[in-house]
C-alpha cells in the first residue's frame, strides 16, 4: 500500500516484492507531486470588496443626476457587446489555458494600479465631496462622468475576470472604457480652465486643484491606453489566447 503504511499481510517480504512495492510507492509519490504541479482552474472573485465599492459609487452618482444618458447607454452597450464578443469572436477556453497575462503579485503592477486608483478614483471622489461643501456645481458636474465610467470599468473588470470570459474579453474592458474616458477628461479639463470668475466655480485654490487633477488624469490615462494597454497588454493577451488555441488543436 502507498502512503507509508507498507505491506499488511506479513512482516517478511521477498526481495522481488520489495522491489515491486518500492516501485509502486515511487510511482504514487511522483503522481502526487505531478498532480500538485498541474495548474488549477483560476477562480476569480466576482463582486469583491473593490467591485462592491465601485458599484456603490456608480449607484450614488446615478441617483444624484450627474450622469448623462449617453454615459448610461455606453455602460449598457459595453455589457451587451462584451457578452456578444465572448460568444462570437473570443469563446472561453479551459481555465488552465487562460492564465493571467501579468503576475498579479508583481510589486510594480500593484503600485501602478494603486497610482491609477489614487489619481482616477480616490482624489476625484474627494474633489467631488469638497465641491459639494463649496458649492462648485460646475466642477462636480465635470468630474462626475469620469468617476462614473472608471467605477463602472472596475466593476466590469471584475465581471470579465470571472471564469466565463476569455483573455481578450478581459483586455476589451479597460481598452473600451479607457478610450471613452479620455473624452470625458477633455471635457473636465476644458471646464476647469474656463470656469474662472464664473458663478458656482468654487475658490481659487479649488480651481487650481481641479486643473491639476484633470491634467494628471489626462496624462495617466493617455499613457495607460497608448503606452501600456495597446502596445503591451493587448498583444500579449492575444498571443497567449491564440497559442492556447494552437496547443488545443
Amino acid at each position: 500500500m502507498s502512503g507509508g503504511v507498507g505491506p499488511t499481510g506479513s512482516d517478511i517480504t521477498l526481495p522481488k516484492e520489495e522491489h515491486e512495492v518500492g516501485h509502486k510507492e515511487s510511482q504514487d509519490s511522483s503522481l502526487k507531486i505531478n498532480s500538485q504541479k498541474i495548474p488549477q482552474p483560476r477562480k476569480a472573485s466576482f463582486l469583491s470588496f473593490r467591485q462592491l465599492n465601485c458599484l456603490a459609487v456608480v449607484i450614488v452618482l446615478s441617483a444624484s443626476g450627474m450622469v448623462s444618458p449617453e454615459d448610461f447607454a455606453f455602460v449598457l452597450f459595453s455589457i451587451i457587446y462584451m457578452f456578444f464578443m465572448s460568444k462570437v469572436a473570443f469563446p472561453y477556453q479551459h481555465p488552465s489555458k487562460e492564465p493571467t497575462v501579468f503576475n498579479p503579485q508583481s510589486k510594480i503592477l500593484r503600485f501602478y494600479i494603486f497610482i491609477g486608483a489614487l489619481v482616477g478614483l480616490y482624489l476625484p471622489i474627494a474633489y467631488i465631496l469638497e465641491g459639494i461643501v463649496e458649492g462648485d456645481k460646475q466642477g462636480i458636474k465635470a468630474a462626475a462622468p469620469h468617476v462614473f465610467l472608471l467605477a463602472s470599468q472596475v466593476f466590469m473588470e471584475g465581471v470579465a475576470f470571472s471564469d466565463r470570459f476569455s483573455t481578450p474579453i478581459r483586455v476589451f474592458v479597460p481598452v473600451f472604457y479607457n478610450s471613452r474616458r479620455i473624452f470625458t477628461i477633455v471635457d473636465w479639463l476644458r471646464t476647469e480652465i474656463y470656469k474662472v470668475d464664473e458663478e458656482h466655480s468654487g475658490s481659487a485654490r479649488r480651481v487650481m486643484i481641479g486643473r491639476a487633477l484633470a491634467v494628471a488624469n489626462m496624462a495617466f490615462w493617455c499613457f495607460n491606453l497608448f503606452g501600456f494597454l495597446l502596445p503591451i497588454y493587448l498583444p500579449k493577451a492575444f498571443k497567449m489566447y491564440y497559442s492556447a488555441f494552437k496547443q488545443k488543436d
